[in-house]
């Protein structure tokens, strides 16, 4: 009996690639292995710092059901990441989320994705720097036992000193690529998931101890893990977006696709691997820290407004004791691992918008030695570092209001990306169950979700109450800092098609779908 199976073209970039039209960059081929792969999804991902400054603000918006909250974070990124497994299979270029939804979706579409994980990245890692320097001079502080080291680390000046300086060096790290770092992406991940499993058992062993009087620590119920718990629609979805935050990075694993050994499927299952890890991590820490701490509004309470930003600076003495440096030295590693590691996709991304005329043709400039998008790494380096001194000048509310924006950015790549996978196999769904699920059900339902979730916080950030309670003319500053920066989105792409018309028309990166023939 004939079968219908996806048609391959000869030659092309790499195993399993389904289109003449996607362009091999130059990079590193066959530098990075399914190890490597998943400890780079886990380093851009960062969660011992995703922890620290989530923990907080989550259970102040759904009490105990914070467990619950980041599984309901998991299902969104499990869905979509069978969107991205069966795309990088079809189609293995570093563009990834660009590439893939051009093809499906049109030129338009394709970069206003490209161009909203470029600036979420942009964000995080201005974020991730920002969070370096400040356990950097507490983890200074703890050893040395000055208060003059941080109060140093705490003035405007030293800080954002220490910020460009973290910056500049995580950009030259990977201006060099990632053979030359690669042990010690291996030494900075596992020292964080090792402190971070110590912090669990730790909590575990001294249950109730940290929670305040006026709020003991609850014991366990399985209500922690049921979302129709939360008290209300708005406090669950405004936490999911926070859970949502805290997975996102897994996908770097696919943007190395073309330095990976087998680019058609090892980054596929590295980023799987990557999911699963880091729910199991998040959810065992959330419920530690429940049983330590509880939900209280003061002391360690874990609902202290006065700790929420930075919920282990505060806990990290009572939870692990003498051992208490170790986790500042963990968020440390994790923010300065991840600062390294999320340049990736940025770079890339734009060295693919570039070799598609996307993007102006200098950022296509790969080092010779090195083989990697120089160009566009430096770039990147130099707008994070702008863009976090002129918002730290600025207000420190507005820097914690475009944290707040993030979400969106993510919801917004992610279920493109999703639905351009439904899109692009739309030909294969009838093929069988597994196609019909993997290409089809499992990525459309992941794009809703996200979709509902980008909805139902653009209209949560009108209100000046949502993030820091600051506004502009009546509106939440975190609805124009989200807004605006998907609305220069447009703009930039308008002055780029002017540059670059052969693109927008379809001309260099085609619109396609696997072509079907008969198998005999």
């Amino acid at each position: 009996m004939a079968q219908l199976v996806n048609r391959r073209p000869a030659g092309g970039m790499a195993d399993g690639a389904a289109s003449e039209d996607i362009r091999s960059k130059g990079l590193h081929r066959n530098s990075v292995g399914l190890l490597g792969s998943a400890v780079i999804g886990l380093s851009t991902v960062a969660p011992v710092y995703c922890l620290t400054s989530t923990l907080g603000p989550t259970v102040g918006e759904v009490g105990p059901q914070m467990p619950a909250v980041f599984l309901a974070g998991f299902l969104p990124m499990l869905l979509v990441a069978f969107a991205y497994r069966e795309l990088n299979r079809a189609v293995p270029d570093c563009g990834t989320s660009f590439t893939w939804t051009v093809k499906a979706l049109g030129p338009r579409i394709g970069w206003m994705t490209g161009w909203g994980l470029v600036v979420a990245t942009v964000i995080v890692l201005s974020n991730l720097a920002g969070v370096a320097a400040e356990f950097f001079y507490l983890l200074l502080g703890e050893l040395t036992g000055s208060e003059a080291v941080v109060r140093f680390g705490e003035s405007t000046p030293g800080h954002v000193a220490t910020v460009l300086v973290f910056i500049a060096a995580a950009t030259a790290i990977s201006y060099r690529g990632m053979t030359a770092t690669k042990w010690f992406q291996y030494s900075l991940v596992t020292l964080q998931m090792a402190v971070l499993a110590l912090f669990v058992v730790m909590a575990f062993a001294k249950a109730g101890e940290g929670a305040p009087a006026t709020a003991p620590a609850p014991d366990f119920s399985l209500s922690w893990l049921d979302p129709t718990a939360v008290g209300s629609f708005s406090a669950f979805t405004a936490g999911l977006s926070l859970s949502i935050f805290i997975y996102w990075g897994w996908d770097t694993s696919l943007t190395v696709n073309e330095e990976t050994a087998g680019s058609a499927r090892t980054p596929g299952r590295a980023a799987m691997i990557s999911i699963v890890v880091l729910v199991c991590s998040y959810v065992l820490t959330a419920v530690a820290a429940l049983k330590f701490s509880g939900t209280g509004t003061v002391g360690l309470g874990l609902g202290n407004p006065a700790t929420a930003d930075n919920v282990f600076a505060v806990l990290a003495d009572p939870v692990l004791g003498p051992l208490g440096a170790l986790l500042f030295l963990a968020v440390v590693a994790s923010a300065a691992a991840s600062l390294q590691t999320t340049f990736l996709p940025a770079a890339r991304t734009m060295l693919a918008m570039s070799t598609y005329q996307a993007f102006p043709a200098s950022f296509a400039a790969v080092h010779p030695r090195h083989r990697t998008p120089g160009r566009a790494t430096v770039a990147a380096g130099a707008a994070t570092g702008l863009f976090y001194a002129v918002m730290t000048l600025v207000s420190e509310n507005v820097l914690i209001d475009t944290i707040y924006a993030l979400g969106l950015m993510i919801c917004f790549y992610y279920a493109l990306t999703a639905f351009a996978c439904v899109w692009y196999f739309r030909a294969d769904l009838r093929r069988g169950v597994r196609d019909a699920l993997t290409k089809g059900v499992l990525p459309l339902l992941g794009g809703v979700l996200l979709t509902a979730v980008f909805g139902k916080t653009l209209v949560d950030m009108w209100d000046p109450a949502y993030g820091t309670g600051s506004s502009i003319a009546g509106v939440g500053s975190v609805f124009v800092i989200g807004v605006g920066l998907l609305l220069a989105g447009g703009v930039c792409m308008l002055l780029m098609q002017r540059r670059s018309p052969a693109f927008f028309r379809g001309e260099v990166l085609h619109r396609s779908t696997p072509a079907l023939v008969a198998d005999d």
